[in-house]
């Protein structure tokens, strides 16, 4: 989040991007204005909720279960989008689309049939997991086209809430109070993942250190993508993309469901 923060601040400041959909990318700017007013910064709040929610999830569905079947019940994400996109927007598709979802859904299983093993916490979390996934890219959709802001807006007010508060004293301007930030880092040290990472033997390392920077502005361009993609598509388009399977059957058929919704999508049926 800090790596992320920077560099949208420092794109901003040197003007390379805007944070509005339609506003130059050279706009001028004086250090009375605001990033992103704070009325906008309340209408995305639900946005970065529902990042937290999606983070905290995906990170202990991780531990629940084994790669491959954690794989599996990753893909039932799309049944999940379709019925949180039509909770939240209405939005309905067609036969072939959904015929393309259960295609996708069922290689999954196929992929995974070999390393079913039952562990009811380990589904439950999940699932739970696939639920604020869904949530989090039908929040995404629908704030982006209401809010006016483009992806690199939506990047900015999912992780900082910022307020100018020049006007209140006589320093330059002052930018504070993080959303995910101080809530992950409560959790991590109520978890003791705070402690276990501050004790990590290679944490000062320059070579460890400088792998976790790669990650990080890594981490940046995938999230960048993510909203991009889903606020010109759909939530449903980016759950789709990337159904890489773990053999050859669930490989072919997530291929197949994948490019009968990419013609689906294309006939604009």
């Amino acid at each position: 989040m800090i790596c992320s923060t920077s560099i949208l601040y420092a794109m901003r400041r040197w003007r390379i991007i805007s944070f509005t959909v339609g506003e130059p990318w050279t706009v001028s700017d004086n250090h009375s204005a605001t990033l992103v007013p704070l009325s906008t910064v309340i209408q995305t709040l639900p946005l970065s909720i529902a990042y937290l929610l999606y983070m905290l999830a995906s990170m202990e569905s991780v531990r629940g279960v084994n790669v491959p079947m954690y794989t599996t019940l990753r893909r039932t994400t799309v049944v999940f989008t379709m019925i949180v996109e039509y909770l939240l927007t209405g939005q309905k598709y067609s036969s072939p689309v959904f015929g393309s979802v259960v295609l996708i859904v069922f290689g999954a299983f196929v992929a995974g049939a070999r390393d079913m093993s039952y562990d009811s916490y380990g589904y439950a979390i999940v699932f739970i997991s696939n639920i604020t996934t869904a949530i989090y890219l039908a929040t995404i959709a629908r704030i982006g086209k209401s809010s006016g802001l483009n992806s690199f807006g939506l990047m900015w007010c999912n992780g900082n809430v910022w307020k100018d508060v020049e006007k209140l004293i006589s320093i330059p301007t002052i930018y504070a109070g993080l959303v995910c930030g101080p809530i992950l880092l409560l959790w991590t040290y109520i978890r003791g993942d705070l402690e276990t990472t501050m004790n990590f033997p290679y944490l000062y390392s320059p070579g460890f250190q400088a792998v976790m920077l790669l990650s990080c502005i890594m981490a940046f361009f995938l999230n960048y993508n993510i909203f991009l993609n889903t606020t010109l598509n759909s939530a449903l388009t980016q759950t789709m993309c990337g159904n890489l399977k773990l053999n050859v059957i669930g490989q072919c058929l997530g291929f197949l469901g994948s490019g009968l919704y990419a013609y689906c999508k294309l006939k604009g049926k």
